[in-house]
């Protein structure tokens, strides 16, 4: 009796997939099947959130504080501005 397995991959650098299954016998051959998206569409993967964070500029925005204090007390004269 076969034993089918299905996961999912994502291609790695170099257009290499790498499979890690308890169920794979060490040293057996297997058959791998690949199937591409239904609309024929290979997508790249989303960037992580740390690719995002790294790709932001390094240098403050104009509306950034030097300290935490310059901004809560940004944030008081807000408010006070508001009881007027």
């Amino acid at each position: 009796m076969r034993t089918a397995i299905k996961m999912r991959a994502t291609v790695l650098p170099g257009h290499r997939l790498e499979l890690h299954d308890a169920e794979l016998p060490e040293g057996n051959e297997v058959e791998v099947i690949v199937l591409l998206p239904e609309n024929g569409n290979v997508t790249s993967p989303k960037p992580s959130i740390l690719d995002f964070l790294a790709s932001l500029p390094k240098e403050p925005s104009p509306r950034s504080f030097d300290s935490w204090e310059e901004y809560e007390q940004f944030l008081q004269e807000e408010r006070n501005s508001w009881d007027r």
